[in-house]
């Protein structure tokens, strides 16, 4: 049995508007905005990769445990990562779910947690991306940013 390639599909690109040095808005098509770069207020890089990870696993794995917790449950998602500064890359991310679950018991605990688990590596295009990798380009472009 031959393993069939899927043709990868490009997605929408977003852009990052320069502030000052090392600062950076990103706005999505939705509007929404992300201050990016050195200073309050500001994510680093390396702060929305793991802010990335833990969001899919959380968003992966909501409605496995809204199904059983409700719409109203709690929840904190905790992520750290292990930094190896001599090629100056994450090696490793832990993501702690964490929730309330002393209103169910242990045999649908583990239940409910097998789906959600399930769920994440379904689902989760970060998990996806970071666990088998991506590859990037870059370019730069010469062209006229100012509107005169």
């Amino acid at each position: 049995m031959s393993e069939t390639q899927e043709t990868p599909v490009l997605s929408p690109a977003l852009y990052l508007q320069r502030e000052g040095i090392r600062q950076y808005s990103a706005t999505n098509p939705r509007g929404a905005q992300v201050l990016v770069g050195e200073g309050p207020c500001r994510f680093s890089p390396g702060e929305l990769l793991k802010i990335a990870v833990a969001g899919c696993n959380a968003m992966s794995s909501d409605k496995r445990l809204t199904d059983r917790l409700g719409e109203d449950f709690e929840q904190v998602v905790a992520v750290s990562a292990q930094y190896l500064e001599g090629e100056d890359r994450f090696t490793h991310f832990d993501v702690e779910l964490i929730q309330d679950l002393s209103s169910v018991d242990e045999e649908e605990r583990e239940k409910m947690i097998r789906r959600a688990s399930g769920a994440i590596e379904r689902n989760c295009t970060i998990g996806h991306t970071v666990t088998k990798g991506a590859t990037y380009e870059k370019t730069f472009t010469n062209e006229s940013l100012s509107e005169d």
